[in-house]
């Protein structure tokens, strides 16, 4: 194999799918505002269908309207000449992807959209063809004369479908801005893996209540040793009458404190006063940068009373799989 030959035809696809994207770029028009307008106004959800690799990527497509607010599913169009047009209600709207616009597998599912009533959007590259002749509203990708396939055959689908992709992305970023879609509800469809361990706040990780080590400003020492071993997390928050936190005991204030009067002083003489604090409402990873930042292994979550509602611990981060 020759080396320089293989890293030069791998720039060259980059290249040509570049160019692809720029030219992807002059297409936008009114058609792309009026496709976001029609989506956000349906009731039910996008049913997005393709063949071959246009349906490759109309999966992903599919999947990430669906994660980010968007109610998508894909159905394939050989399935769905089999029984599956049964998913299509009057409230879903059918984007239809195919380069030539002319894939005969796509018929019966675009018939059965024309004879609902149901809203069509078409993704093709040829604006005469029967696909975006039936459509309501029809996104164009480049053709392969404007932004040739990076195959060297020109003949493999790799410009056109991440002409498609991006078409695909574009609207689904323009969904969340136009819907607000947040970080919380990214989270809340992104539960599993290392994405949403990313997105947890503190109040989804703090220990809380009882398992809390606590103690009153006045409690000697010698009590206040007891619930800081019994609680087992290496701290101890120090509240006033009022149960604000005021200070915070770690093991190294007890190592700057150590002698034989320890046993003699109160928890207001060994804590460290105004200690750092975060809300239940910041990223883990934000609190974990803040920790690496102050070099500290431990933070009380706080309300706006300043009274404590749970305890972060830097094992607790690493733990849920934070870092």
């Amino acid at each position: 194999m020759n080396k320089e030959a293989l890293i030069k035809s791998a720039c060259q696809v980059i290249d040509r799918e570049i160019y692809g994207l720029e030219v992807l770029k002059k297409n936008f028009s009114d058609a792309f505002v009026q496709a976001v307008e029609k989506m956000m106004q349906i009731k039910g959800r996008i049913i997005v269908s393709g063949m071959g690799k246009s349906g490759h990527i109309g999966q992903k497509i599919a999947a990430t309207l669906a994660s980010t607010g968007t109610p998508a599913f894909f159905v394939h169009p050989g399935e769905a000449s089999h029984g599956d047009l049964g998913m299509l209600t009057k409230d879903d709207l059918l984007l239809a992807i195919s380069n030539s616009g002319e894939s005969k597998e796509m018929a019966d599912i675009i018939s059965y959209s024309r004879r609902f009533g149901i809203p069509m959007i078409a993704i093709t590259s040829v604006m005469e063809s029967s696909m975006a002749r039936a459509a309501d509203l029809t996104l164009l990708i480049p053709d392969k004369k404007t932004a040739p396939e990076a195959c060297p055959l020109g003949l493999a689908p790799t410009t056109s479908t991440t002409t498609t992709l991006a078409v695909g992305d574009a609207l689904a970023v323009a969904l969340i801005e136009q819907k607000g879609f947040s970080v919380e509800e990214f989270h809340d469809r992104h539960p599993g893996g290392k994405l949403g361990n990313v997105l947890l706040r503190g109040r989804d990780v703090m220990v809380k209540g009882e398992e809390m080590p606590l103690v009153m400003a006045n409690t000697p020492m010698s009590e206040a040793l007891v619930v800081m071993t019994a609680k087992s997390w290496g701290c101890l928050g120090v509240l006033n009458e009022a149960g604000e936190l005021i200070g915070m005991i770690t093991d190294g204030d007890l190592r700057r404190h150590m002698g034989n009067d320890l046993i003699n002083k109160t928890a207001f003489d060994i804590m460290t006063k105004n200690p750092k604090t975060v809300v239940g409402d910041m990223l883990c990873v934000e609190v974990l940068r803040l920790m690496n930042e102050k070099k500290i292994t431990n933070l009380f979550v706080i309300d706006g009373d300043m009274k404590p509602m749970g305890l972060l611990t830097m094992h607790l981060l690493l733990q849920v799989g934070v870092a």
